[in-house]
């Protein structure tokens, strides 16, 4: 399977059209076409609907490959010439926005705050030397990071979660609350800048966490500012808050650089 072709399978995926694939990969409209008859050819299988531009049932088992073997073909380009190359004098750390504050004390050159799946790809590739990611497990279990190269893990840092309510909130004298107890609440969707919400629906087994605004940012801050309008609820470690009893599970922070 040609690499080349799989990166441009993945792009028109993620962008759901073959134009904006060429515009963002540099090729010709009729290129990215013939990229993905000549991967469909190879496997012996249609990947994409046309109308609307889709991946097919074969197509999705595909695309759940492709991420983890382009990061490792790009992490393995990363260490070759790395291994060529002088250990940097200033570090590029890359942290999620929770994983943040953990990361200023490195901080040596430039901090990067990024959505978590970017900290992960960027610290294999070369981009930053040293990352920071977080993330809800239960207390005994590793995080779940995309599989790279080289790139080794470790905890620095747990805190429990909180729930954060509007000052007025008739919850905020509660000592704990239970997720369960919360399925019918107003939730803002913030999955950069808050436990995201498809991680609380899965701890309680559940779709009926209901989202009522949607905030794609990466400012904490701003997040708050929403809880305390009266927006919604969110799902963040420590600080201001009543605490999360059930789930069991603990806010991570994990430091990343390769090994």
């Amino acid at each position: 399977m040609d690499p080349h072709l799989l990166r441009t399978f993945t792009t028109v995926v993620r962008l759901g059209s073959f134009s904006a694939a060429a515009a963002e990969l540099g090729y010709t409209q009729s290129a990215v076409s013939q990229h993905i008859a000549a991967l469909e050819h190879d496997l012996g299988v249609p990947l994409l609907t046309r109308r609307p531009v889709s991946p097919t049932p074969p197509g999705q088992r595909l695309l759940d490959h492709a991420a983890p073997l382009l990061l490792r073909l790009d992490a393995a380009r990363a260490d070759v010439r790395r291994a060529a190359t002088p250990a940097p004098a200033r570090t590029v750390v890359a942290a999620s926005p929770l994983a943040a504050a953990v990361a200023v004390g490195e901080v040596r050159g430039t901090l990067h705050v990024v959505p978590r799946a970017e900290v992960v790809a960027g610290v294999a590739t070369g981009e930053y030397d040293v990352g920071f990611v977080d993330g809800v497990v239960a207390a005994s279990d590793p995080l779940h990071l995309p599989d790279a190269v080289g790139v080794k893990a470790a905890v620095v840092a747990e805190k429990p979660l909180m729930v954060a309510l509007p000052p007025d909130h008739p919850l905020t004298r509660r000592k704990g609350l239970r997720l369960d107890d919360l399925v019918d609440a107003r939730w803002i969707d913030a999955p950069d800048a808050a436990v995201p919400l498809e991680d609380l629906r899965a701890a309680v087994g559940a779709t009926r966490l209901h989202t009522a605004t949607v905030y794609r940012g990466t400012d904490t801050a701003a997040l708050r500012a929403l809880v305390n309008a009266g927006h919604g609820l969110a799902v963040l470690p420590d600080g201001d808050g009543v605490p999360l009893l059930w789930p069991n599970v603990v806010h991570r922070v994990e430091r990343l650089h390769l090994g």
